[in-house]
């Protein structure tokens, strides 16, 4: 990787792991609009695999597995970057490897970590998504960064590792993580739970099978959660802060259905399947965004309705209706 060319610009240098995820494309392009230069990390490509493009988003493709050690710290290296924002990982909590979960959530940021401590420079902020699942079963109602941990499966698990891995270098770097609470938008796999309803509306499906339709979650727009991700390496918040990202209200999935029945003008008819209802089912997930607030300024999030509008006309398109 050569920077020849972009040694005579000042612009500030950002590198987005999990860049070809659903959330590293809307993260890339809000920091290029935010006047950064983007650089993103990638899986390597399998032998045989087409070539990946020279950019996604606006961003440089870096071929780098987090279980590589060696590729991340060339990587941090050619980049230099003033500020990470580290989202890849293993994303889904019904993963069945757990082995894999683990070592990718847990070892894989470990590595990143020691490959940006090594640096001449060190980056001016490192933002690790963690995840509101870390909290579980809280009751305490709206949950704020107080409340205790108690993961309830074991991607929330090694999400909670991840961060007490990361204090390691709380000294060396300057770290912000962010738990997102559940969020969606266009370009999110079907194989979550939102994306899954919308296409079968879009789709003019008459019925569909769910689990526990009476779980409330906390939901946001994905064009939401990567500004705030993008102000909060901004605001570098104090080192070591721990920063819900979140919308402070809660849906049920009853509510969702409500909504997309008057955005699709039906209702379909739904059947709870016992394959989709899991024993250590988080029942509630609502989380407070005071802190965000108090560090990056008022919000004004995007009402969920807005939010699976816009997913409903996209997959609209895309059955082509």
């Amino acid at each position: 990787m050569t920077r020849s060319d972009d040694d005579a610009t000042t612009a500030p240098r950002a590198l987005v792991t999990g860049l070809n995820g659903f959330t590293g494309r809307y993260m890339a392009e809000r920091l290029r609009a935010r006047g950064y230069r983007v650089w993103g990390t990638v899986q390597p490509r399998a032998d045989g695999a087409a070539a990946l493009p020279g950019d996604i988003a606006g961003a440089r493709v870096v071929e780098a597995d987090l279980l590589d050690a060696r590729a991340l710290a060339e990587a941090a290296a050619a980049i230099r970057p003033d500020v990470v924002v580290h989202l890849a990982g293993i994303a889904q909590v019904t993963n069945g490897d757990v082995a894999q979960t683990y070592l990718v959530n847990v070892v894989g940021t470990r590595h990143l970590l020691a490959a940006l401590a090594a640096l001449d420079a060190p980056p001016r902020a490192v933002l690790l998504a963690s995840s509101a699942n870390v909290y579980g079963n809280a009751t305490e109602g709206v949950i704020d960064e107080h409340v205790a941990p108690q993961p309830a499966n074991d991607y929330a698990a090694s999400k909670l590792a991840m961060e007490a891995a990361a204090r390691l270098w709380a000294r060396r770097l300057p770290l912000v993580v962010a738990r997102p609470f559940n969020y969606t938008g266009v370009g999110q796999s079907a194989d979550f739970l939102l994306p899954k309803i919308v296409g079968h509306y879009a789709r003019r499906e008459k019925t569909i099978s769910l689990g526990n339709t009476d779980v409330s979650r906390d939901f946001s727009d994905v064009r939401d959660v990567v500004d705030a991700y993008a102000r909060l390496v901004e605001a570098a918040p104090a080192v070591g802060a721990t920063v819900n990202v979140c919308s402070g209200r809660g849906w049920t999935l009853h509510g969702v259905l409500d909504a997309l029945a008057r955005i699709a003008g039906y209702a379909i008819d739904v059947r709870t399947d016992p394959r989709f209802v899991r024993a250590n089912e988080v029942r509630r997930l609502v989380g407070s965004d005071a802190k965000l607030r108090g560090i990056v300024g008022e919000r004004q999030p995007i009402p969920l309705e807005d939010t699976l509008r816009w997913m409903y006309e996209d997959a609209c398109r895309q059955a082509g209706r």
